[in-house]
């Protein structure tokens, strides 16, 4: 048990459900379908340049991603793409909006065990495609365990903030957990507050980061291992 701490707030995405590795499925398919104009390596490059460039304006989320996929295939191709092939992407990238969104193994009852201990008040912070987080977390099953649920379109230290203000607390009362160091962990570490860090096999190239120890941050292997410190 930590002392003073009020919040535990949890990611979603490949956090509490598997989400990443349908990115990795979409991008191989339209890879492949696109391999006569380089290769993986080279179109996967491509890909990130293009999403990297279309982030201010697009955002998070598959629809985003959908749509700088279909960017990256008129450029590789010289604009000689094919409706069919427009297509083909558009259905790998509606593949990802139909994530089942499982929970993870120990995630529910997990989420359980803290709700009926009452010590904390849990919360969901997710950033991405509003419409497409709100399915996913409907589908899961677990909005039922959190007291306050937020979407948002970036996690900076600023979003962290404002959720502080939302909930009444100062970042030092509270607690995320997620899989991305660079956008779960290290901007609540800066502010004064408390990490636990659950990597995830699969990770973004823009969520790489620089990884470092802390005094208020821990690192689990396994989601059912958060009560050890929680509790």
């Amino acid at each position: 048990m930590i002392e003073g701490l009020k919040i535990v707030a949890f990611d979603a995405d490949d956090t509490l459900w598997e989400n990443e590795p349908l990115f990795r499925e979409a991008e191989r398919k339209v890879a492949g379908m696109l391999s006569e104009h380089g290769s993986f390596e080279h179109i996967s490059d491509e890909l990130y340049k293009v999403e990297f460039k279309n982030m201010e304006d697009y955002g998070f989320g598959a629809k985003a991603y959908t749509l700088s996929m279909i960017e990256n295939a008129v450029n590789l191709t010289g604009g000689r793409i094919t409706g069919e092939q427009v297509r083909y992407i558009i259905e790998s990238g509606r593949t990802i909006l139909h994530n089942p969104a499982t929970p993870l193994p120990g995630v529910a009852e997990t989420l359980a065990r803290l709700q009926a201990d009452g010590r904390y008040r849990l919360v969901l912070l997710t950033k991405g495609d509003l419409l497409d987080q709100e399915h996913k977390i409907d589908r899961s099953g677990l909005g039922k365990y959190f007291n306050h649920i937020e979407i948002v379109s970036n996690k900076s230290r600023k979003e962290y903030m404002d959720l502080c203000g939302k909930l009444g607390i100062m970042p030092e009362e509270l607690m995320m957990v997620g899989n991305s160091f660079k956008s779960d962990i290290e901007p609540v570490l800066q502010l004064g507050g408390w990490g636990i860090f659950i990597p995830f096999h699969v990770l973004w190239k823009l969520e790489h980061t620089e990884e470092y120890d802390h005094d208020r941050l821990f690192k689990v292997e396994r989601f059912d291992e958060i009560p050890e410190i929680l509790l």
